[in-house]
């Protein structure tokens, strides 16, 4: 398996690189922001490991315009900050992990696997999923509410993903950041419901019926529900 590993820190790079090869995997290593976004444009890879605080052009940028190109490879971010908003804005822009320096290597591989594991069911799957009038074509990545596409990040996308396999069932932040983000935000539950409000946003806003509620104190569920049956105050849906 191919990995881009865009890290200006040399001797961080180098081990990394070193650990990754002796792993079993081939390293494709740049130094700065421009190489490796025309790597990522150029070339095709299994994961990409990206610094966020690069010499020329932030990797928040590359990753951005790399998504906006329709490209899904999984992105695990790499940076020194550990600041909630980073994170947010990391999640928001199309990654798919996130790992603060220091970081001991075994935990790489750990969140690379993961990665990749994820990655390769979704490229077997072709399975159409849908609730009410809102269809996910797995194959295809595709999105529709009717008959209105919806363009979704890869993180939303893979978060939609989770609630429709488990439609119905009340979804802790928990159990959504670890499942979906191979994450442990301890605390930081608000990245996951920035990350359900922007979703609800794109499927929920424009349409009578919603799909996404809100269980007060006890996190998400994906239901197709009567709003005039749907009173009891053990199943209380707001927003967030």
């Amino acid at each position: 398996m191919k990995v881009l590993l865009v890290e200006d820190e040399l001797k961080l790079g180098e081990y990394i690189k070193k650990g990754l090869t002796e792993a079993g995997f081939i390293v494709d290593h740049q130094l700065t922001g421009l190489d490796g976004y025309h790597a990522l444009m150029t070339e095709e890879f299994s994961v990409i490991l990206m610094d966020v605080m690069l010499p020329d052009v932030s990797g928040f940028e590359l990753v951005r315009n790399y998504r906006a190109a329709g490209k899904h490879t999984p992105v695990l971010f790499l940076t020194a900050k550990d600041d909630l908003s980073d994170k947010i804005k990391g999640i928001e822009i199309g990654g798919d992990d996130y790992l603060t320096k220091p970081f001991a290597f075994a935990e790489l591989i750990v969140r690379m696997k993961s990665l990749l594991r994820r990655a390769n069911q979704a490229d077997y799957q072709s399975t159409i999923m849908q609730i009410a009038d809102l269809k996910m074509d797995i194959g295809k990545r595709t999105v529709h509410r009717g008959d209105k596409p919806i363009k979704l990040t890869a993180k939303e996308f893979s978060l939609l993903q989770f609630l429709l396999e488990r439609r119905g069932e009340v979804l802790p932040r928990s159990i959504i950041a670890s499942q979906v983000w191979d994450m442990n935000f301890e605390n930081d539950t608000n990245v996951i419901d920035v990350a359900i409000r922007r979703l609800r946003i794109k499927i929920d806003d424009d349409h009578d019926a919603k799909l996404i509620h809100t269980v007060r104190g006890m996190g998400y569920r994906l239901e197709a529900v009567d709003t005039a049956l749907d009173s009891n105050p053990s199943h209380e849906a707001g927003n967030v």
